[in-house]
């Protein structure tokens, strides 16, 4: 089988423990706000005006938003991709809407994205609704894994956001975030 870059035809990299750079990291949270904004009361219904086709190059252009706003700890933004209603499946969980998750998962915001630590997604999948990542957060100095995962997202595309996440997540240090930590993450 033939090796493929998964982000060949996605508006930034980010499956290496480099960052973007610095305009391209600005546009990605400015797109993240736009499109966190189109996020509709009700969960849209699929048909001709709403297409899976159409959803899943919405993802596709979401995903490096994403992807921006943990590596700069934008609590808010990550929030505001969900939907009210979420179910999150994880090994803590399960979590049933925004304010359920919100405690535990500020620690691995926090913990992922610290001061020394990049993020990186080397493989990302899309097919409809549905995003597919690996990720892990690469400790700059020494070089290991201090973290790692795999996710599953079920995005109704900018107007649905985030209605189902299901996570794998493995902690090599620490679990909880140190208190200074947990102030770095915009609320």
């Amino acid at each position: 089988m033939a090796r493929t870059s998964y982000y060949k035809d996605l508006t930034a990299d980010y499956s290496r423990a480099v960052p973007v750079a610095a305009d391209v990291a600005t546009k990605m949270i400015a797109d993240a706000e736009k499109i966190c904004a189109m996020k509709e009361a009700t969960l849209p219904a699929l048909g001709p005006d709403y297409t899976l086709e159409q959803i899943e190059q919405e993802n596709k252009d979401w995903w490096p938003t994403h992807c921006e706003a943990l590596r700069q700890g934008r609590g808010d933004i990550l929030t505001a991709e969900y939907r009210e209603d979420l179910v999150y499946l994880c090994q803590d969980g399960p979590y049933q809407g925004l304010e359920q998750q919100k405690e535990r998962e500020q620690h691995w915001w926090a913990l992922i994205s610290q001061p020394g630590v990049i993020m990186c997604w080397p493989i990302v999948m899309f097919s409809g609704e549905h995003t597919f990542f690996e990720w892990k957060s690469v400790d700059l100095e020494t070089n290991e894994t201090i973290a790692k995962g795999n996710v599953t997202w079920v995005r109704r595309g900018h107007r649905g956001g985030c209605y189902l996440k299901t996570e794998q997540l493995t902690f090599y240090r620490d679990v909880f975030a140190a208190a200074e930590l947990l102030k770095l993450i915009t609320t």
